[in-house]
């Protein structure tokens, strides 16, 4: 499966670059154990990010914040099997659940829900 992980990134920040890597720090770590047990992990940001830089957003919130943040989850979420929605608050990530029930997708709440595929 291709499973977005989905928690606070600019949530509860208050536009800290600091919190906010370290948001982004514990999506990540739930990506090797997924790619452990044989799925592809995702996160939003891995492809926003690179794309916030490119449009030259110069902090979180700014028009091309805006245009790309938010709108990658959504598309991602086109191509995914599964959400993995980590704890915390986020508005984000409560879409991305919303936009994953809405199309059938799983959604796991623990690491431990998502089945593994032998590897």
């Amino acid at each position: 499966m291709l499973i977005l992980i989905a928690g606070p990134y600019r949530s509860g920040t208050n536009d800290d670059p600091f919190l906010m890597r370290e948001n982004l720090g514990r999506l990540e770590a739930a990506a090797l154990p997924i790619f452990r047990m044989g799925h592809i992990p995702m996160i939003g940001e891995w492809v926003a990010l690179p794309l916030l830089e490119s449009a030259g957003s110069k902090k979180p919130g700014d028009a091309a914040y805006e245009e790309i943040l938010y709108p990658v989850a959504e598309r991602l979420l086109t191509k995914c099997d599964a959400v993995l929605r980590l704890p915390g608050e986020s508005k984000g990530a409560d879409e991305d659940v919303r936009i994953a029930r809405e199309r059938g997708l799983k959604v796991y709440y623990r690491l431990e829900d998502i089945p593994s595929n032998g590897y």
